[in-house]
């Protein structure tokens, strides 16, 4: 997936490591955030 400039953010959902859902961008609007997607064990 490629992001480019002005275009919103895709809708992604997820588990946090809390166990909590979490349904980006709905759920950081307004905030900063810092996403970290690690690709697993090559």
């Amino acid at each position: 997936m490629h992001l480019e400039q002005g275009k919103p953010f895709p809708s992604l959902g997820g588990t946090t490591t809390k166990g909590k859902t979490l349904n980006i961008p709905d759920d950081l609007r307004g905030k900063w955030a810092v996403l970290l997607f690690y690709r697993g064990h090559w």
